[in-house]
């Protein structure tokens, strides 16, 4: 009777209703680009850009057009850090008046891939192993470089990947490109190539490894949490938008093709024309209504706007995904994926649907108003006449076949600092494959594109080159300036975090100050101590901490600034956590301040250091009782600005 009575019990449980809907809910997860940020803004046009296209949102620039726009690390679970090394998807969605336009783009300008048919696999092999499911948000194991090594066409993309722009300081300072080349066609049929950039008004800057590896503890949310505070506080992010735009006729100037995804167009060769300005200015309200549901989609374009033909492979197969996915062919019918002018007719009747039509009609009468009269005028089938090939084969011309020359421009044109810091991560994810033959195969590629790098890597490895290999392929004869963010805008505060560390007994004045000014200008400023509370300076003015030092470190920060008061200092310099945050912010060249006793703090963490008996260099910045304080606060603001001092003596000495 007893096991009767629990038998009717487990029946009654699942007969219940709120039961039975939690069993029955499923939300798939993406397979890629899983880990997003997002946020609503407008897109304002400087100057109508009816010359090269019929686009209606690029006519008028006294019209603005809604926008939505979603960030996202390739390679990555819902639950997975925000700073790991891996390219970035950059989406945005214009709400224009003509249908949704989904420029579907990355913070990287190329692919890894060619063709569509080796895309997928490069995709997959980016994911964990698929024995164990390991290492986690990482490209450092053996299937990744196995097929890298196999599929040369990659490595310009790898060198991109394996550089600092693989691990952006925030979403609001990494560059967005469209990554394909598009087509734009005006009113009067005349045909150009172009390539989108989206260039951020706060520069374009990085983490370093160390940092990005510690944020992963420290702070996972570390860029949708930026993101979010940023439109919050009305520090709206900003991005102009640029166009490469090339003459149909000067299609084939160039040495590459300009359908080969794996290549970019020089700047120095096609400059960028600025041509408006994207603001986001609004935080999305739930997560999985928008930031989740959203389907970009390749094949989401205007008239005036055209795919070219490597890059339809990939919107054949968006459909395909998005339905998947959100488990319906009307995933456009999700408020988020509706366009918001045109409506069509025959969609009535099916799931999803959430817009109530205000007619009676279920198709669109043909006495009143011709359809395809109206489909034409819009040009939705209508676009470029291309001139097509008799010839059926499954080839490219011959401008595809070069795989080196651009890998070889992007290291050349790098920085000193930003060289080591590719060598130092190729190093990394290559000394985790297990296979031999696997980082052979690298090495030798790395020979095609700079017999420098090579030779690092080599040595990291523990490889020894060929000697009749020792020749590089690539020839290049310029550098490309806008490839290294060491030529970066440097001078802006927004966005900016600094911490202050204090205890009892700080000195108030030039913290005022200074705070005053910081904030001003865009930035932030977070008070950090020992513990949570209120901490009083020595004039017993009581300060309320934001944060303890047992729970945020400096890599959550642009930069320190530590106050003088010998009794707060004198307890800094006693708690292990403060002395390793300044060791951390000199090691990863940040702006580090102080005032009068200050300086004593610095000092202990050079000492314990075991390298130094003081930490110099540029943005250090240390003030006695008798500097000026407007000096000093502006010579601290301007270190703040530069974001990074990547040549200070000995920073890869610091154990930190």
């Amino acid at each position: 009777m007893a096991n009767f009575k629990g038998d009717t019990q487990a029946i009654k449980m699942v007969e219940g209703h709120a039961l039975s809907e939690k069993i029955m809910r499923f939300e798939p997860e993406r397979r890629i680009n899983t880990r997003a940020a997002a946020a609503h803004g407008i897109f304002q046009l400087y100057e109508s850009q009816c010359q090269y296209t019929k686009a209606v949102f690029l006519q008028d620039p006294a019209t603005t057009t809604p926008v939505f726009v979603r960030f996202s690390t390739l390679a990555s679970v819902r639950g997975s850090g925000d700073c790991t090394r891996t390219p970035r998807g950059f989406a945005v969605r214009f709400f224009t008046g003509e249908g949704n336009f989904d420029l579907v783009g990355s913070n990287l300008p190329v692919m890894y891939s060619q063709y569509g048919a080796t895309f997928a696999d490069l995709i997959h092999a980016a994911k964990p192993e698929t024995d164990n499911q390991a290492p986690h948000v990482s490209s450092a194991h053996n299937r990744f470089w196995d097929v890298i090594s196999l599929n040369p066409e990659s490595m310009h993309k790898v060198m991109w990947t394996m550089s600092d722009r693989a691990l952006p300081r925030s979403f609001a300072m990494m560059e967005g490109f469209g990554v394909h080349t598009f087509r734009f066609v005006n009113a009067r049929g005349k045909s150009y190539w172009v390539k989108f950039h989206w260039k951020p008004v706060l520069g374009v800057h990085s983490l370093v490894w160390d940092e990005a590896v510690k944020l992963a503890a420290k702070d996972a949310d570390f860029h949708l949490r930026h993101l979010w505070e940023l439109i919050d506080q009305g520090h709206f992010p900003e991005w102009e938008l640029g166009l490469q735009i090339v003459l149909e006729e000067d299609r084939y100037k160039f040495d590459f093709d300009l359908q080969d995804a794996t290549k970019l167009i020089p700047e120095s060769l096609v400059p960028v024309r600025i041509v408006g300005k994207l603001t986001l200015n609004q935080n999305p309200e739930n997560y999985f209504d928008e930031i989740e549901q959203v389907a970009f989609h390749t094949d989401n374009l205007v008239p005036g706007i055209e795919l070219n033909n490597e890059h339809s492979v990939k919107a054949f197969s968006d459909s395909d995904i998005q339905m998947s996915r959100l488990c319906s062919a009307n995933f456009t019918e999700l408020p988020l994926n509706r366009s918001r002018t045109m409506i069509d007719k025959l969609k009535r009747d099916i799931q999803l649907r959430a817009f109530r039509n205000s007619d009676s009609s279920s198709c669109e009468l043909y006495s009143v108003e011709n359809p395809m009269q109206k489909y034409l005028a819009v040009g939705d089938p209508v676009n470029f006449p291309e001139t097509l090939s008799s010839e059926k084969k499954l080839a490219t011309n011959q401008l595809f076949s070069d795989r080196f020359t651009q890998a070889a421009l992007f290291w050349r044109s790098q920085s000193a600092w930003e060289q080591n810091h590719m060598v130092a991560a190729f190093c990394f994810e290559l000394a985790k494959v297990s296979v031999p033959e696997i980082r052979e195969r690298m090495v030798a590629n790395l020979m095609q594109v700079d017999n420098t790098l090579a030779a690092r890597v080599a040595e990291g490895l523990g490889i020894t080159l060929p000697v009749s290999e020792s020749l590089s392929v690539a020839n290049i004869e310029f550098i490309e300036s806008s490839l290294s963010m060491a030529h970066t805008r440097k001078n802006v505060l927004v966005g900016r975090c600094v911490a202050v560390l204090v205890g009892n007994g700080f000195e108030g004045a030039r913290l005022i100050a200074l705070r005053e000014e910081l904030v001003a200008g865009g930035a932030s400023v977070k008070i950090i101590g020992s513990r949570l509370g209120e901490v009083k300076c020595s004039q017993g003015r009581a300060l309320q901490i934001d944060k303890s030092l047992a729970t945020v470190g400096s890599v959550m920060f642009d930069a320190v600034y530590i106050p003088g008061g010998h009794r707060s200092v004198e307890a800094l310099c006693k708690d292990a956590n403060a002395v390793l945050f300044v060791k951390e912010a000199y090691k990863h060249g940040k702006a580090i301040a102080a005032s009068n006793e200050g300086g004593m703090l610095i000092t202990r963490a050079a000492r314990s250091s075991v390298m130094s008996d003081v930490f110099k260099g540029p943005g250090v910045i240390t003030a006695g009782p008798n500097t000026p304080t407007d000096d000093f606060v502006r010579s601290f603001i301007d270190a703040v600005a530069a974001h990074r001092f990547s040549e200070r003596p000995d920073m890869g000495a610091i154990v930190a």
